[in-house]
This record gives C-alpha cells, sequence and structure tokens, in this order.
C-alpha cells in the first residue's frame, strides 16, 4: 500500500464528512513542508496527490464526470484551512478545484476532451486577456506568453484568456478563456517573488497553437452566469454562479487562512517564550504583555470575521443562482459588486491580522523557516491581487453605492 492510501484508508475515503475534516490527516504533512514548497517555487505532486485522494478536485465537479456537484461554500471552508498550513497550497488547490467547476461552463464537448481522456486532468489558468487571437477556418491561433498561470506545472490544461476579433461587420471583439492542452505550450521559468513564492505561477509560451471554435468560453458568458454548458446543469445552482462570484473567494480564502495559520502559529510560540533583552527586562513571560494580548485578540477577530464574511456571501452566491435556474429571482449587479466586496475585503481583514502579529515578533520573526512572516507575506501577496486589492475593488462598491456607474470587475 502506499503512503497516500494510508493516510486515507478506503472507510476514510467514502464521501460522508466534510472536505475541511478529508484533509485534515494531511495538513500537518503540508505544513511541515512549506518552506520547501516555497523554496522549489511549486506544489509537489505529493501534495496534489495527497488532496486529490481526499476528493478534493471533485467537490464542484460534475457528477456526470466523477464529481461530488457539492457546495462552493464547502471549498473555501476547506480551502481556509489548507492555506493555513501552506497559502502557496491553498491558492493552487483552491483554483485547481475552482476551475473544474468553470470547466462545466464550458461546450460539452470541451467537457469530454478533458475529462474524457482523463477524469482527473486539473487546469490551471491565465486570466488577463492581454493577447490578439487570429480567426482562423475553424477556430483560432494563438502566439505568445499568458503570464501568472498559477499550478501550471500541475495541470494538464490551460484557460488561456485572449481577445476574440469580430466576426462580422457591426461586432465588438471579445475577451475570452481558450483551453489548451499542456502539449501545445512550454512554461517558461518567471516566478521569482517574495509571497506565494510556491504557487508557481510561472508563463506559458504559445507557438501558433490553434484552438477549435467550440473550445473557447466567452467573459461576459461565464460572468453573467449563463454558459453554454451551465445550461445542461440546472437544478443545483452551482454552475450558474457568475465567474466573479464564485473563483475570487478561493483566491481571498488563501489570504484568510494565511492569517488563521499565522494565528496559531504566533500563540504557540509566544507561549513559552521569556523576554531576553535588556531594555524590555530579562525572563519576563511575553504572553503577559497587554500589548501582545491586544495583537492577538485583533488578529483573531479579523480572521474570525473573514471567514464569516466570505462563507456566508459564496454560500449566497450558490442560492441566488438556484432561485434564478428556479425562475424566482435575478442576481443583479448589486449581488455581483456584494461578492466582489466580501471577497476583497476579507484580504483587508486578513492583512490587520498577519501586521498585528508579524509586527511583534522579534528578532525570530526574520528567520525565514518562520511561518508567521512566511503568512505575512503571502497574505500581502494576495492582496496586490487585482482581484483582491482594496483600492480597486473598494472603489468600485462604494461607486455603486452612492449611484455611480462602477468600474472595474464584477
Amino acid at each position: 500500500m502506499n503512503n497516500t492510501a494510508a493516510l486515507f484508508p478506503a472507510s476514510a475515503r467514502v464521501k460522508t464528512a466534510c472536505l475541511a475534516d478529508r484533509i485534515a490527516p494531511v495538513l500537518d504533512e503540508i505544513r511541515a513542508g512549506a518552506r520547501d514548497t516555497e523554496r522549489s517555487g511549486r506544489v509537489p505532486a505529493r501534495s496534489i496527490d495527497l488532496l486529490r485522494s481526499a476528493g478534493y478536485f471533485d467537490i464542484v465537479k460534475p457528477a456526470r464526470f466523477g464529481g461530488d456537484e457539492g457546495s462552493f461554500a464547502e471549498l473555501v471552508d476547506a480551502n481556509i484551512e489548507l492555506s493555513s498550513a501552506c497559502a502557496s497550497t491553498g491558492w493552487v488547490a483552491g483554483l485547481l478545484s475552482a476551475h473544474q467547476w468553470l470547466l462545466a461552463m464550458f461546450d460539452e464537448r470541451v467537457q469530454q476532451d478533458v475529462w474524457g481522456s482523463d477524469p482527473d486532468a486539473l487546469l490551471c489558468g491565465s486570466y488577463a486577456p492581454v493577447r490578439m487571437a487570429e480567426r482562423v477556418e475553424g477556430g483560432f491561433r494563438l502566439s505568445g506568453d499568458w503570464a501568472f498561470a498559477s499550478g501550471c506545472e500541475n495541470a494538464q490544461w490551460a484557460l488561456c484568456a485572449a481577445i476574440i476579433p469580430p466576426n462580422g461587420e457591426g461586432e465588438r471583439p471579445v475577451p475570452a478563456f481558450l483551453l489548451v492542452p499542456a502539449s501545445d505550450y512550454t512554461i517558461a521559468e518567471t516566478w521569482d517573488v517574495v509571497g506565494l513564492a510556491g504557487t508557481g505561477s510561472k508563463s506559458l509560451i504559445l507557438k501558433d497553437v490553434f484552438v477549435p471554435e467550440y473550445r473557447i468560453l466567452s467573459f461576459p458568458d461565464a460572468t453573467s452566469g449563463r454558459t453554454p454548458g451551465g445550461r445542461g446543469y440546472e437544478g443545483i445552482g452551482l454552475f450558474n454562479i457568475p465567474l466573479l462570484m464564485g473563483v475570487p473567494f478561493c483566491l481571498s480564502s488563501a489570504a484568510v487562512g494565511a492569517a488563521k495559520g499565522a494565528l496559531d502559529s504566533y500563540i504557540d510560540q509566544i507561549g513559552t517564550r521569556v523576554t531576553r533583552g535588556a531594555v524590555a527586562g530579562g525572563n519576563n513571560k511575553i504572553a503577559e504583555f497587554p500589548t501582545i494580548q491586544l495583537r492577538v485578540a485583533e488578529a483573531s477577530a479579523s480572521v474570525d470575521a473573514a471567514r464569516e464574511i466570505i462563507l456566508r456571501d459564496i454560500a449566497r452566491a450558490q442560492q441566488l443562482a438556484q432561485a434564478r435556474e428556479d425562475g424566482v429571482g435575478e442576481i443583479t449587479e448589486e449581488d455581483r459588486i456584494l461578492a466582489r466586496r466580501s471577497q476583497s475585503f476579507a484580504v483587508s481583514l486578513a492583512l490587520r491580522a498577519v501586521e498585528a502579529l508579524n509586527a511583534s515578533t522579534g528578532g525570530l520573526g526574520l528567520q525565514m523557516s518562520n511561518p508567521v512572516q512566511r503568512a505575512w507575506r503571502d497574505a500581502n501577496a494576495v492582496g496586490r491581487h487585482i482581484s483582491m486589492n482594496w483600492d480597486a475593488v473598494g472603489t468600485m462598491a462604494g461607486q455603486q453605492l452612492l449611484g455611480l456607474p462602477p468600474k472595474g470587475q464584477f
């Protein structure tokens, strides 16, 4: 029996427990390897295998292709726990799992292309449509580099965003995802960063790659939650959630999880530490300093609030999609922007938590092996993402509340 099977005996692999409980047996191993994951610049295949054995990539995958068709909130909740052990692993695994959901939005022929040949296939993605696709007979051709493809070395396919040129007079260019197999691109070593270093968010290099016309999904379809594939899965709400009411919750959960992990580590460290400096006086228990107590309380409250916000609103997104399928409601602009606000503000709360903790770790906190400073770097890296940046998202939310046209991604 291999080691993965030993961690997940047959009785444990029966999917009765929630996903967070099913991954609990492997978190210590992933936590212990977090520094090595960061050094290597990618999530190890071992971690992906452990998560696959726990059903991580099945939770929001269609049942007809072996998935659970479960709750997006269950994935986000588990991703907080995973990210508390290693934020890079949580970032990648959350996206790889969410991309199973995104693939279900494509034409069913695309789903057959991917899962028909490999039921365990995973997809990475490069979301910025900075390249123009060339329209050719039967489809499109892509050339250039696609950056920030997190988890690309763990994936068998890639979602490459590009601009689709108009097909006739009066039409406008449209951004879209084009799906490309790993055999059609190479990976460039472009990821050398201070935070989320283990995500392997490298660049994909495509040279005159042909993509069949049916293997695309337009941004307008994806962000509206009315997609070619989604129409085949009505009845559960899951696959008709608008794109930006779904995937970004996995990103924010990485920051919230990082903050949770930092808090746990900080409490473990502080519980046994005493002062050694002449200024503070020697042999005083650090846990007895009121300033330390306040920092722990603030971090704890921030993590708790962030977790509650994102779990509430990802569950709400699925409920809204279900109601729309049932013909008793519609997903409004306000609904979509509320989800975006929650995703980004949760990251702001996570940043508040890690800053409160990291600023008081002392000299030992400077060590690269210290989980608190790694969580601080990782959470700040999440906050730099355009979808999570509070300046951009908060401004958009404020515009909507003030009756102005919102400018941003929603």
